[in-house]
């Protein structure tokens, strides 16, 4: 008989749930999945598909400890993922006492449990990259953050910081970011405390079909669609010189097997592209995917205007090659930025001009300007990435 190692999915539901219980599924895993109660279906839209049949479904609730524990006895895993918990950066400011109790009380009561009734149980946490905040990338760089931050702790021993690993300063800047903190720490402690073989997976954004309405991706998506349709005229988005590390969701799911089969217990790992794009790099590459050829962006007023901007750009960044479009090199070069004062971008396509509006309700209080990480720890333990951005958005855009 084939030995099936069990695996609990806590948030399996969520974005990223059903692609780990698909993943784990085609690996000759038994997945179990916890819903909570009184917030997801029975079972979540997204797993109620023929494929996963075999998946279990356990109602719990992070705020009461017996359900854990209840759920802990009836599943029995070797190995469980947490996913559950608040995940809108955006949202974390208007709703911060909503975050901590998700993503902070929740683990505790989490953790306590896993200690009462499976302490062999391995623990994958998912942390995220905004735990790092700020770093810094040039002595320009620290001077405009000290500046727009007032201050920067701890200051950077080097400079650049980038790419980001596991031995980068954690500068969180939103609620959300101070909740992974938290729980990056906590689970640390049990490992060293009470021998729970917690790992840490410091997760940069990632992406794929079924993203949540809330992130800008799915934001960028969606316009893009409707635009195609004829269902509205221009876009609404709000800060489009943002840069992230964006990563294909599969890529990330297998990430998270690797870590709990390969992973050491106590240890945080890196799961991202090792590349970086702009929020308006996503936007052009799904207008261009979307069926609209871009040729030129300008300001409103007709001042700054890039012919070109998905054409492929060599230069490196810092010393990085990673693969980036021309626009992404100028905004990066610090010869070209774009703010709320601009007001927006007129882009201009051989099906013909777009407008995208600077919404000021889109920006954050506090945004991270730059995000690429360095993986290499992960990639040692068998992490690979294997989709570009631009398979990752036309996969988003359901283009096959």
């Amino acid at each position: 008989m084939t030995f099936q190692p069990r695996a609990l999915i806590t948030g399996i539901g969520g974005f990223v749930g059903p692609y780990l219980a698909a993943h784990l599924l085609a690996y000759n895993y038994h997945v179990t999945g916890l819903i909570h109660e009184g917030v997801d279906r029975n079972p979540p839209p997204a797993l109620d598909r023929p494929e996963f049949r075999s998946v279990s479904l356990i109602p719990f609730h992070l705020a009461h400890p017996q359900s854990i524990q209840d759920a802990l006895d009836l599943a029995q895993p070797q190995v469980l993922f947490h996913l559950a918990g608040y995940s809108s950066v955006r949202g974390s400011f208007s709703q911060p006492a909503e975050t901590f109790q998700a993503n902070c009380r929740g683990l505790e009561n989490l953790l306590e449990a896993l200690r009462a009734v499976r302490p062999d149980c391995r623990f994958i946490y998912a942390g995220s990259a905004d735990e790092y905040g700020l770093q810094i990338a040039s002595e320009e760089h620290y001077r405009w953050a000290l500046e727009a931050f007032k201050s920067v702790f701890p200051p950077p021993a080097r400079i650049p910081e980038l790419p980001i690993d596991e031995l980068n300063p954690l500068r969180p800047l939103s609620p959300y970011a101070v909740s992974k903190v938290y729980g990056d720490y906590l689970c640390r402690t049990y490992w060293g405390a009470y021998n729970l073989p917690c790992i840490v997976a410091r997760l940069f954004n990632h992406e794929g079909p079924g993203r949540g309405e809330g992130f800008v991706t799915s934001s960028i998506v969606r316009q893009c669609q409707q635009l195609a349709r004829g269902e509205i005229d221009h876009i609404h988005i709000g800060n489009v010189c943002a840069f992230r590390d964006w990563s294909h969701v599969e890529d990330i799911v297998q990430g998270y097997r690797t870590l709990a089969e390969n992973g050491l217990p106590g240890e945080v790992y890196v799961l991202g592209s090792g590349r970086m794009n702009s929020v308006l790099a996503y936007l052009l590459i799904s207008l261009s995917e979307a069926g609209y050829e871009v040729e030129a962006i300008e300001t409103l007023d007709g001042v700054r205007c890039v012919d070109a901007p998905l054409d492929p750009d060599p230069a490196p960044f810092l010393g990085l090659s990673f693969e980036k479009p021309r626009i992404d090199g100028l905004l990066l070069s610090g010869g070209l930025t774009y703010d709320l004062g601009d007001r927006g971008l007129l882009v201009h396509t051989r099906q013909g001009d777009l407008s995208v509006v600077f919404d000021p309700a889109l920006y954050r209080p506090a945004d991270v300007p730059l995000q690429i990480s360095n993986p290499a720890r992960a990639q040692e333990i068998g992490f690979a990435v294997t989709h570009s951005l631009r398979e990752t958005i036309r996969d988003q855009l359901g283009i096959r």
